[in-house]
């Protein structure tokens, strides 16, 4: 019981306790550096210089283009190409439908199975377009009010245009 009393101020005593940091150079016993350090400023400072370090380490890697090094990212080239073959493979999976729809119905056609008469490319090529329904075509509420403030500021503008034309 009394050593345990004893002990927090023993570690106050510890870390509170002055102690000198001297270089020397040590073929002429000349002093070159001195300092009064206690275990508190060199905890202090240590942890300092660590937060420091990590800080400094995490704003090389995330602001510069190290991080293209980091396993799992990937670099902005390599994100503005992938976004561009997407699109294209897009477009080319859509035109690859219309095409293999064309000859479908041209192979009816020869294989005699539809009469010449009702063959019309524009059918063809509008039955492998999707259609929107008119229900996601509808506006919002907000789109609704976003029209009525901009139809305001083109009539301010307008009343504002032709004062100014009377004006001069």
């Amino acid at each position: 019981m009394f050593k345990n009393r004893l002990l927090p101020n023993h570690l106050k005593q510890v870390a509170f306790m002055k102690k000198r940091l001297i270089l020397i150079n040590e073929e002429t016993f000349e002093e070159l550096f001195s300092i009064k350090l206690s275990l508190l400023n060199v905890f202090v400072a240590g942890t300092l210089g660590v937060i420091f370090l990590i800080t400094m380490t995490t704003v090389l890697i995330a602001f510069t283009p190290l991080r293209e090094y980091i396993p799992g990212y990937a670099s902005t080239q390599l994100k503005k190409e992938a976004t561009i073959l997407a699109l294209k493979t897009d477009s080319l999976t859509q035109a690859l439908e219309k095409n293999e729809a064309y000859l479908k119905a041209i192979q009816k056609v020869l294989t005699g199975k539809l009469e010449h008469v009702t063959f019309n490319k524009d059918s063809i090529l509008a039955q492998t377009q999707t259609t929107i329904s008119p229900e996601a075509l509808k506006a919002s509420e907000a789109e609704l009010d976003l029209r009525k403030e901009v139809a305001e500021e083109e009539k301010k503008g307008t009343n504002e245009l032709v004062s100014h034309k009377k004006k001069k």
